[in-house]
């Protein structure tokens, strides 16, 4: 085990890294860091009692008054010249990946763990709060912050520690799951794995760690990994709806969708489970739209019962849960138009919020469209997924397309935006000036329409500014 009485977090305002901070404060570290920036994040975990720098310098590894034990980074976001990492290795303190440390501070729990390509997140923030309506105290590290809970992670007296298993870096597979939920499989960060194959090869090896592997059935990619982790040996139970159960006739279905149907704002879902604890129908109100959320919502249920929870309880909780930041996030209205926020980054995504979209446009039948403002996350998602995007995207009626987000990387020669406007059956207007987006956005948009801030990058940013500029108009 690592000294972790004093900690020093490389990026500490990250989602992920900020999490883990939060629990090591609570358990009662010194913690310090460094951040490129300021942010709420940093400010939170200022007011707790965390020692940040904004901008990095080797000088930071002494905020607290003497050197951490150990270091903490994440190797994809951070430069191996970055003079924080540099002098620790110096100095010789031990190194570590958030994966790492999460990995140390969930030892001596139930670890319930929630894996895949899309709706990690949303996932894990409904199951944890269906066990605490459960009664239950779980620690929890998400990607995203609870909007009731105003957090992304919390230690908790409870047995159970649930965390959200990033597969990006391959880093989730440093875990010792109980219970592995694995939401969906889909090619992704291909700009880490190199192939297709490599990427779902490493659901595989997640399997092959998990005490008890979940997989939801109306995923043919997440069924298989759990039909070839049968076949290795390995206990899987399987959620989704009752014709993707019986498709996959191999996977014990522990989890199945008998009822699902738009109630005004909400959606009305009955389950019915079958394990070895518990057996019977479960019905309860989800305050989020989407198919893809029910789904994600079978998942919880299903991954509660079997840490022992009370399903009846936790479908209270499930009734209760109002959503994560950036998943759908209702942002405020002009008029009777109303402005969302979400993460969605990948053309599965899209296409599933803005399906959502559109269904709850049709639910209200005053003929409202649904304009989305979308920011291409990477350069390297963006050739690989052109054609996917376009078509994902064109399932709204108007489309401001902002330039691609690069992030961690360098522009690569001929990708461009273009190469999704180009293929989209839409209108769609290509915006390069991003202060300009607001009135893009407010010239396509009537009265009483649904429009969409979308992706993983600064178009957060303007919602606020789009409802400024409908507003005016």
């Amino acid at each position: 085990m690592t000294d972790l009485s004093r900690v020093h977090l490389i990026g500490i305002g990250g989602a992920g890294m900020s999490g883990v901070a939060h629990i090591l404060l609570d358990r009662g570290a010194t913690v310090t860091g460094s951040d490129a920036k300021d942010s709420r994040p940093v400010r939170a975990l200022r007011a707790k009692g965390a020692q940040i720098a904004v901008g990095h310098n080797e000088a930071n590894l002494e905020l607290a008054g003497e050197l951490p034990t150990a270091v903490v980074t994440s190797f994809a976001a951070i430069p191996q010249d970055n003079p924080e990492l540099v002098r620790a290795k110096r100095e010789g303190i031990p190194l570590l990946r958030r994966s790492d440390l999460l990995a140390e501070l969930m030892e001596g729990r139930t670890q319930l763990l929630l894996a895949g390509t899309h709706g990690k997140t949303s996932t894990t923030s409904m199951t944890v709060v269906a066990l605490q309506a459960a009664g239950e105290d779980p620690s929890f590290a998400i990607g995203g912050q609870l909007n009731r809970a105003g957090t992304n992670a919390h230690h908790g007296q409870g047995s159970v520690f649930v965390a959200e298993a990033d597969e990006s870096d391959a880093s989730f597979l440093r875990y010792a799951p109980d219970v592995a939920v694995v939401t969906n499989i889909e090619p992704d960060h291909l700009d880490f794995y190199g192939t297709r194959e490599k990427y779902f090869a490493v659901f595989d090896d997640f399997a092959d760690i998990a005490g008890h592997l979940v997989v939801c059935l109306d995923d043919d990619n997440a069924a298989a990994c759990g039909e070839r982790a049968i076949a290795r040996g390995v206990t899987v139970s399987g959620y989704g709806t009752a014709e993707a159960a019986q498709r996959h006739p191999d996977i014990p279905a522990a989890a199945v969708i008998t009822g699902e149907r738009a109630e005004g704002e909400h959606t009305a879902v009955e389950v019915t489970l079958r394990t070895e604890r518990v057996c019977g129908r479960v019905a309860y109100t989800l305050a989020i739209p989407g198919h893809h959320m029910a789904l994600n919502s079978a998942a919880a249920l299903l991954a509660g019962a079997l840490v022992g929870a009370n399903p009846e309880k936790l479908a209270q909780g499930l009734s209760e849960f109002t959503g994560v930041r950036r998943r759908f996030e209702y942002k405020g209205s002009a008029g009777e138009t109303r402005v969302y926020d979400d993460y969605a980054h990948h053309p599965t995504e899209v296409a599933a919020v803005l399906t959502a979209a559109r269904e709850k446009a049709e639910a209200e039948g005053n003929g409202a469209h649904v304009v989305v403002c979308f920011q291409p996350h990477l350069y390297s998602r963006t050739q690989e997924f052109a054609d996917e995007f376009a078509q994902a995207l064109s399932l709204a009626d108007a489309c401001v397309l902002l330039d691609i987000y690069g992030a961690r990387e360098a522009p690569v020669e001929g990708v461009t935006s273009h190469i999704i406007a180009d293929k989209m059956t839409i209108p769609v207007r290509l915006e390069p000036d991003f202060s300009a987006a607001p009135a893009a956005v407010a010239a396509e948009t009537r009265p009483g329409d649904i429009v969409l801030t979308m992706g993983a990058g600064s178009v957060t940013l303007l919602a606020d500014e789009i409802l400024a500029a409908l507003r005016e108009a």
